[in-house]
């Protein structure tokens, strides 16, 4: 207990500690809905199901796993073949955090190194070793662009 304050002490992911009143709200107002209900509501229904980050971290992994080497494709195709279409946001994120994977076969769209100073010359480097055509500053994508198998086609292979 923080003393004179009539809370409880926690500490937020910062590592600084904060105080949360309890049960007293302010009059008139109403009680605000509690993070992640409209989460928990989409999960319930089969039709608009959400994915736990686990499983989307999983999915992007795997789509980013399947691409050959010699080949390479941009953050928004690997969404899409994950099954999430516009998160090529959460692609950069998976990449930034994950471990193994071929982060240098993934590019911006049209096929341009999106990695700043070292890290695109390295990017460059590894993409030529593996036989990738550049056409001036960009990957040449009609001869290295991998691309994933629809939906459809993956269900007629299994």
């Amino acid at each position: 207990m923080v003393a004179g304050f009539g809370g409880i002490a926690l500490a937020d992911s910062h590592r600084m500690d904060c105080a949360v009143k309890k049960g007293r709200s302010r009059k008139g107002s109403k009680p605000s809905p509690k993070r992640g209900a409209k989460i928990r509501a989409a999960k319930s229904s089969p039709v608009n199901f959400v994915p736990d980050k686990s499983q989307i971290r999983m999915r992007i992994e795997a789509a980013i796993r399947s691409i050959p080497q010699g080949k390479v494709s941009t953050y928004g195709a690997i969404a899409r073949a994950a099954g999430l279409p516009g998160k090529a946001r959460q692609v950069a994120q998976v990449l930034h955090r994950g471990f193994e994977l071929p982060w240098q076969r993934v590019l911006g769209a049209g096929g341009e190194i999106k990695l700043r100073g070292d890290s695109a010359i390295e990017q460059r480097l590894r993409l030529e070793a593996e036989g990738v055509n550049f056409r001036g500053r960009k990957v040449d994508l009609k001869q290295s662009e991998y691309k994933f198998p629809r939906a459809d086609e993956r269900k007629k292979r299994s």
